[in-house]
């Protein structure tokens, strides 16, 4: 790519902020152009904003640090100073889809971490691996908006990401029942063991809002498109339970399966290591080589050895086997900061990008 996009960060002091200037600070495709956050930060340089509340493992990028953060809310200045932005604020949902239709409606592209718009059904949430034929629906949204290039599109939430994977393949077979329990890292909560003692030798069960997202999206990412809507699927029928466990990072899931026309062993296997999407075929930059990957031990996949894979963008799959109750069940895991969060929205727009969605000012 001969000139870099110029991207904008709205939320750049949060958690998922802080991930999006690591994954962006170097990026081949994208030059961090702007960085927006509350009133309290605008004004500050980013390392004043932030303070001692940097808290990733790596380093804050020297050449960010110094960057000035500006002010969400002043929607017209920061679209000003980028081709496209990502949204990860910490607001109340009516305020962050406000937000966010502001700055597409001054013709700036929104990729958003955020919730707020993904039950809207002109915009694409979208795991670029899967639902990609969903960005599709951005020429209904810029109609509704009266916009030519500016549009939302949101990433789905971390946890379905280490189980939505290894079912979609499957979807063939007539996947008709699934039960799903998440083991849910305190990064999910945008939290470190420094600042939640107590989940240190604890697991708490419930986490708020998160079974419902966890039942209902991936219906939306398995629909179609009818009459400028997604129009969720009807099966299968999903229930989860959604549990905060004391881990940094990595997303767990016991996943169990009933279909109408059950598969073989050897068929699941071979469903999840052939496949793929646009991300692998188009060479996209923070694409993982292999999306699913089989750990055949009996102990794998690892939050401390496995989350990490490619990068953090691959999710991993083991412990494949039938059960008494179900037809088979199996054990899925993901980086939530990563492909559940910031890398997963980057993917999304290096997706737009490639596919033209996303162009220049």
């Amino acid at each position: 790519m001969n000139e870099k996009f110029r991207v904008g960060i709205i939320g750049a002091t949060g958690m998922v902020g802080q991930r999006f200037i690591t994954l962006l600070a170097d990026h081949p495709w994208f030059d961090i152009s702007v960085l927006a956050a509350s009133s309290r930060s605008a004004g500050k340089t980013y390392k004043e904003a932030v303070g001692d509340r940097w808290k990733l493992k790596e380093a804050l990028p020297e050449k960010i640090a110094s960057m000035n953060v500006y002010d969400a809310s002043d929607v017209e200045k920061v679209s000003s100073m980028c081709d496209f932005t990502f949204c990860a604020v910490d607001m109340k949902k009516e305020d962050i889809r406000a937000l966010e239709e502001a700055y597409a409606k001054t013709e700036t592209p929104v990729v958003s971490n955020n919730s707020a718009h993904r039950t809207t059904p002109d915009v694409p949430m979208v795991i670029p691996e899967i639902n990609y034929a969903h960005l599709e629906i951005i020429e209904s949204q810029k109609k509704r908006l009266g916009t030519e290039r500016g549009f939302i599109a949101v990433k789905p939430n971390c946890s379905i990401q280490s189980y939505v994977p290894m079912l979609t393949p499957l979807l063939k077979y007539g996947v008709k029942e699934v039960a799903v329990c998440t083991y849910q890292a305190i990064s999910g909560a945008g939290k470190t063991f420094k600042e939640w003692p107590e989940m240190l030798d604890n697991v708490i069960p419930y986490i708020g809002g998160e079974e419902e997202k966890s039942e209902k999206e991936p219906l939306k990412i398995w629909g179609k498109i009818e009459n400028g809507q997604i129009i969720s699927a009807k099966e299968p029928v999903i229930t989860t339970q959604c549990i905060r466990v004391p881990v940094s990072d990595g997303h767990t899931a016991a996943v169990f399966v009933k279909f109408n026309n059950k598969p073989s062993k050897e068929d699941i296997l071979k469903a999840w290591d052939d496949f793929s999407g646009p991300p692998q075929e188009l060479g996209l930059p923070s694409a993982p080589e292999k999306f699913i990957t089989y750990f055949s031990e009996d102990n794998r996949p690892q939050c401390r050895l496995d989350r990490d894979l490619y990068n953090g963008m691959g999710v991993s799959a083991g412990r494949l086997r039938e059960d008494v109750l179900y037809d088979y069940k199996f054990v899925g895991l993901s980086h939530n900061t990563l492909r559940g969060a910031a890398g997963g929205a980057v993917l999304i727009a290096e997706l737009l990008c490639a596919k033209g969605y996303i162009v220049k000012k």
